[in-house]
């Protein structure tokens, strides 16, 4: 057990630390990308996104997930590279789809000609999915959160220094196009090294249908996720504007991007982690109440600021052009706290075992709860309304996740409540203290971002200090005893 917690402590540092690097590098890359380009420009490459990312979960089959979830003696060399191979062919039949059919159909749809070359750059990262995936699955499954993390960042920082390249050269939307296809395509070669893995000339009919039983379910779900996330792209896209596009976009990236990218240090380590304690139900329960606590400590306070201080963050950083995204902004960062009380329950599904029953629950989500919000929120009130139905969306998702957790690990809503007592109550105190700060007192928005900051942070410490003292020496151990 302690092992075991050693492990989930070590995966969270070196994911943490590449998350730290990775989305600091990152975010001050976007920082300076909308201050040079125009909110059209990032709404273009989010019209490309929505076409590219519902073909792109077909991508791997959910072949990196069945491998890394499968226990030892499950695994064997002929599914690695079954996976591999059919991961190839697979590509390069979908690179044609999105060159000849989807590119085409996105540039119709939104009346947008340039999307017919937009559309074929970004889904060059097609090619190199399949490489990378396995190679990646490899080193989950040994846990080797260390060498993961610095692919990850490497990739990021070279593919941010070539945007800014690009946009200091007048290069406009192509920065950000060129950002995304170079982060995929940078990582090919350091995950060979990292793994030292060969694929050999070798397909099993038995290994495919092993992998792909549970892959088709995970797939599924996937699609369904992004339908979820993109359909309120693909309506604003549509109906409004690329501007209006480029200026929700933004609201996502500055809160939704922290969220995601947060939930998958967790689910890096845990997901592994679940596969390996799966007969183990009382483990996985405290498992998934710690990462929903600490997952939720570190995202709230940001969210916070957001919500209270988004006028200024937004006019200050990015510019008037960008006002559009002030409301948005507050309303999104909202959904994420929200969010946070459930985040990673879907890869605890898929941890025990249980995809079919990921993909039905969202599946039924999207049809009766999600879908129908957002569609009526863009349609009568544009992105504000958009806004509103994402945070509809999670609210409901926090009662609606309470069903089944109950039945799967005895998690209910009072257990819930109880790991986030110390979060939310901090979060409360520095929400309010900043909204009588800068609307009351006109206190000058750096001071009061500060002010909030100390106070969410001094709450936490004084009513867990002593917890987070020992997750500090759990995880100095950690490190110790692998330098040894």
């Amino acid at each position: 057990m302690k092992s075991q917690k050693r492990n989930i402590l070590s995966g969270v540092f070196w994911n943490s630390l590449q998350v730290l690097i990775n989305k600091s590098f990152g975010f001050m890359i976007k920082l300076v990308l909308a201050r040079i380009l125009l909110p059209e420009e990032f709404g273009l490459v989010g019209m490309a996104v929505v076409f590219t990312s519902f073909i792109e979960v077909f991508n791997d089959l959910g072949f990196g997930a069945a491998l890394i979830q499968r226990k030892e003696e499950e695994v064997k060399a002929t599914h690695f590279n079954t996976a591999f191979w059919t991961g190839v062919i697979w590509s390069l039949i979908i690179f044609q789809l999105m060159v000849f059919v989807i590119s085409p159909l996105a540039a119709k749809f939104y009346d947008e000609p340039i999307l017919t070359e937009i559309i074929p750059v970004l889904s060059l990262g097609i090619l190199s999915s399949p490489i990378n995936l396995v190679h990646k699955a490899k080193l989950l499954r040994a846990l080797d959160f260390k060498r993961a993390a610095f692919i990850e960042n490497a990739a990021s920082i070279s593919s941010g220094i070539l945007s800014l390249i690009l946009a200091f050269s007048g290069a406009g939307v192509w920065s950000l196009v060129f950002n995304s296809l170079a982060t995929f395509l940078i990582a090919v070669p350091l995950y060979f090294r990292a793994t030292r893995w060969i694929p050999s000339f070798e397909w099993s009919k038995a290994a495919f249908k092993d992998i792909f039983g549970f892959g088709i379910y995970t797939t599924g779900t996937n699609l369904v996720n992004n339908l979820i996330n993109k359909a309120d792209y693909l309506l604003i896209g549509k109906l409004l504007s690329a501007s209006a596009l480029g200026a929700y976009t933004l609201a996502f990236v500055l809160t939704d991007t922290f969220r995601s990218q947060l939930m998958s240090i967790m689910n890096k380590v845990m997901y592994p982690i679940y596969g390996k304690t799966q007969d183990d139900k009382g483990s996985m329960k405290r498992y998934y109440l710690n990462v929903v606590k600490y997952n939720s400590l570190l995202i709230n306070p940001i969210m916070g600021l957001l919500f209270v201080l988004a006028r200024p963050i937004v006019l200050n950083f990015f510019g008037t052009k960008w006002e559009a995204t002030i409301l948005p902004l507050q309303i999104i960062s909202l959904s994420v706290i929200f969010h946070m009380m459930v985040n990673s329950n879907t890869v605890l599904i898929r941890g025990m075992g249980k995809p079919k029953l990921e993909f039905m629950i969202q599946f039924l989500k999207s049809i009766f709860v999600f879908l129908p919000a957002i569609s009526v929120g863009i349609y009568y009130f544009g992105i504000v309304g958009g806004a509103y139905a994402v945070l509809f969306n999670k609210i409901a998702s926090v009662f609606i996740a309470q069903i089944y957790l109950k039945k799967l690990v005895d998690i209910n809503i009072l257990d819930l409540f109880a790991s986030l007592k110390v979060t939310l109550s901090c979060l409360f105190v520095s929400i309010t203290s900043g909204i009588i700060l800068y609307n009351v007192l006109n206190v000058n928005y750096m001071i009061v971002g500060l002010l909030m900051t100390l106070l969410y942070f001094g709450g936490v410490w004084l009513m867990m200090g002593n917890e987070l003292k020992e997750q500090y020496f759990e995880i100095k151990l950690r490190k110790s005893l692998t330098y040894k």
